[in-house]
């Protein structure tokens, strides 16, 4: 549903557009509502509700015996905003999550697909520098046939 790597800056307020082309693809699918968290990476991640409701129902099945388990849902919960997307198409991003993430102005945001991710821009322009060279390696470990 999310497709593609746009540039962007945050405005005076925190608030950032959501790329046309994603606020289209949330459009057809009757999308209103949006959640917001830390995300892997030093990015954050955005999943429409119906997401949210998949990924959420993934991670509280954890087991809470386990240190691990308590510590990931912890941080992943405990960092999520509510969000809705106003007039213009912007969303406001919450201190305590730009501060996670590094962003100070300029970002990229990126589709994954089922998500949408917000990097600082410096901090994407790393991880793709050191990912992108083993782009075909990773996909030769993952894709089988």
């Amino acid at each position: 549903m999310f497709y593609g790597e746009y540039e962007h800056s945050l405005d005076k307020k925190g608030r950032i557009i959501v790329p046309s082309k994603f606020r289209e693809a949330a459009k057809a699918h009757y999308v209103e509502k949006f959640f917001i968290t830390r995300g892997l990476d030093k990015c954050l991640f955005i999943f429409t509700e119906d997401e949210w409701k998949n990924q959420e129902l993934k991670f509280k099945n954890l087991s809470f015996t386990k240190k691990e388990s308590r510590s990931f849902n912890r941080l992943f919960f405990s960092g999520t905003s509510e969000l809705e997307l106003d007039k213009q198409g912007r969303i406001l991003i919450p201190k305590y999550l730009k501060d996670f993430a590094g962003i100070k102005k300029d970002i990229i945001i990126i589709g994954v697909s089922n998500r949408i991710e917000i990097w600082a821009r410096e901090v994407w322009q790393e991880f793709y520098k050191t990912q992108q060279p083993s782009f075909e390696e990773i996909a030769e470990k993952l894709i089988t046939e």
